[in-house]
């Protein structure tokens, strides 16, 4: 390497007086002797030589000072070498090249004396110095077998390492200790448990200890830069050493490892012993085997199954439950509706097969007597089928039967027509659930989407008669108030291939020759069956709503209308969505008004978006 000091004169400036000039002096004279004593001295006394003569350089333009290293050896530039010692400096990359003594020596001794100088500098003349690949070490005599390794260099790196675990350790006993701290668990809540994202969430609330944190933080990525770096340095000095050095980094405690800490605090610190927290197990792990840690853990508190608060008196226990959930022997428990069969009755004592059997027979013992009704015609009289007939079948619950509701299976009738009559009767069937007009009944979609179709079944009589039976069963099954029944002809004819048939419309035939006949309908039965229905009960429940009789009483009245709303749903004619047969209910038998049905169904869609598990469906409205 090189040092070099240049100073640019400017001669004109300079100051002719010599005599009595002292080199310390502050005047701002300078004389070229000045300079060259200040030069002279730089090798001796860098610093202060270098503060000279920049103060020469700003107090006078005479001068200006270039100072110039290259590499980690300082020499002399000058020619006089007898007046100016050569100096060796030992680099860390053992990069040395000297300049001085061995430019005087003969070309044959250059080579030795260089490589004895370096084995005597880097060596300390313990091996002999060898630089290959990019590499130099030291290659060890007999005597000397450990001289690549630096032991004193080794021990002060290890006592380094050691002080820095020292305050790494003081740094977070300091944290523990602060203010910030321990306010921040002054003001955990002890009356229910509280788990690691709770903690959290909590965290980030207090800025103060946020703050506290964050220094903490920073302080140790300080910490464990310097750590690293030691490390590296002594992995460097060692790694000739037949012994490697023992090395201990302190861990990263990251904020996982304090909310776990903060639990210990909480959950494990009984008997003056301070243990360490398991939130999977809810157990603690105690320094001590013979004496307990562990206090007592609240209950926990959070949606769906567990507890929405603690008992005041033991909080150890569960309290109360949310919403959907009962408490049952201290544990929250998925809350059952009881039985809807006290407000409203849904099935008979008929099995399957049983109620099949007598739909099949057309048995009086499952008819509902209704009301026939029809100002278009009557029963066993002959009517001319040439325009839309309309008939009715109702019960009048309200005014008769205010204690029943009714399930329709199936329905019959007898239609007869005149002899060699050409017409094909079509029936379209519409059923109206708990009353209202007649815009509040759906189409009975007959074979359509799997839905039975009518049966024709002759009979044996004068007369072209047929029993036409619409089967519903248990699948199919649906409340009724009132079936409407149209009734509207056809006419059947050959089409032109012979292989199909036509069917006209009465008025678009004129062909006076053809006989379009009259036709009767002898009688209409409804087979079904009645079930138990008190609308006080219902009532009652929905009075609850508001006016809760004990404590719970309302979320048990919920439960009970939400599963009475889906039952009767349940029995929905097909389609991509159900019926609203439920505000039907309200409205018809209930009496109740039109807002006070939105807000019953406010209510429910409300308090079931609460329960676990849960998927609430939309459906279509009926009545108004």
């Amino acid at each position: 390497g090189e040092e070099s000091l240049t100073i640019f004169v400017d001669k004109r400036k300079l100051s002719k007086k010599s005599e009595g000039s002292d080199p310390n002096t502050n005047s701002s004279a300078v004389t070229l002797e000045t300079l060259h004593q200040l030069a002279a001295s730089y090798f001796i006394d860098r610093d202060s030589t270098l503060r000279r003569l920049h103060h020469i350089q700003i107090a006078s333009t005479a001068i200006k000072v270039t100072e110039t290293r290259t590499g980690p050896l300082g020499c002399s530039n000058y020619d006089n070498l007898d007046s100016v010692s050569s100096v060796l400096v030992q680099s860390p990359e053992n990069k040395i090249q000297l300049q001085g003594l061995q430019v005087i020596l003969p070309e044959y001794l250059q080579e030795h004396f260089v490589q004895a100088a370096l084995s005597y500098i880097a060596c300390n003349s313990e091996g002999e110095f060898i630089c290959k690949d990019n590499d130099c070490w030291c290659q060890c005599g007999p005597k000397f077998p450990e001289c690549n390794c630096p032991y004193m260099d080794i021990q002060a790196m290890e006592e380094n390492l050691l002080r820095i675990s020292e305050t790494w350790n003081a740094y977070n006993s300091e944290f523990e200790e602060s203010d910030e701290f321990k306010l921040f668990m002054k003001r955990l809540p002890l009356n229910y448990f509280l788990n690691t994202s709770t903690v959290m969430h909590l965290w980030t609330m207090d800025s103060n200890f946020q703050r506290r944190y964050e220094q903490l933080e920073n302080s140790m990525k300080q910490l464990f830069l310097k750590a690293q770096r030691t490390v590296h340095k002594l992995f460097g000095l060692s790694k000739r050493c037949h012994k490697q050095p023992l090395i201990r980094m302190p861990r990263q405690r990251s904020s996982n490892y304090w909310l776990n800490r903060i639990q210990s605090f909480l959950y494990c610190n009984e008997n003056g012993l301070l243990g360490s927290f398991s939130e999977e197990t809810h157990t603690c792990t105690c320094p001590n085997d013979q004496v307990a840690c562990n206090g007592f853990l609240p209950c926990t508190v959070g949606d769906g199954s567990a507890c929405l608060s603690c008992a005041p008196d033991n909080r150890t226990r569960c309290g109360s439950c949310n919403a959907g959930y009962m408490l049952s022997q201290g544990l929250c428990k998925p809350e059952v509706a009881e039985s809807t069969e006290h407000y409203i009755g849904f099935e008979t004592d008929l099995q399957d097969l049983e109620m099949k059997y007598l739909l099949q027979k057309t048995d009086r013992r499952i008819e509902v007597h209704a009301i026939f009704i029809s100002n278009d015609m009557r029963l066993n009289s002959w009517f001319d089928p040439s325009w839309r007939k309309r008939m009715l079948l109702t019960l009048k619950s309200n005014k008769y039967k205010s204690s029943l509701v009714h399930m329709i299976l199936g329905l019959s009738l007898q239609i007869c027509l005149t002899k060699n009559s050409t017409l094909e009767p079509v029936l379209a069937v519409y059923v109206n659930p708990f009353g209202g007009s007649h815009s509040e009944s759906w189409f009975m979609p007959v074979n359509e989407n799997n839905f039975p179709d009518w049966e024709r079944t002759k009979l044996d009589l004068p007369l072209q008669c047929y029993n036409w039976t619409l089967t519903l069963g248990n699948k199919w099954k649906t409340f009724f108030e009132t079936v409407h029944i149209y009734l509207r002809s056809r006419i059947k004819a050959n089409g032109p291939n012979g292989n199909e048939s036509i069917y006209y419309e009465p008025l678009e035939f004129i062909d006076p020759s053809r006989n379009l006949g009259y036709m009767k309908i002898n009688n209409i039965q409804v087979f079904g069956y009645s079930m138990h229905f008190d609308p006080e009960a219902i009532r009652d429940l929905i009075l609850q709503l508001d006016y809760p009789y004990t404590q719970g009483s309302q979320d048990s009245a919920l439960l009970q209308l939400l599963e009475i709303r889906d039952r009767v749903n349940k029995l929905s004619p097909p389609g991509q969505r159900r019926l609203d047969l439920f505000s039907c209910l309200l409205r018809h038998r209930l009496k109740l008004s039109t807002s006070e049905v939105v807000r019953i169904q406010s209510a429910l869609q409300a308090f079931n978006a609460k329960l676990p598990n849960t998927v609430d469906y939309d459906t279509t409205k009926l009545c108004s």
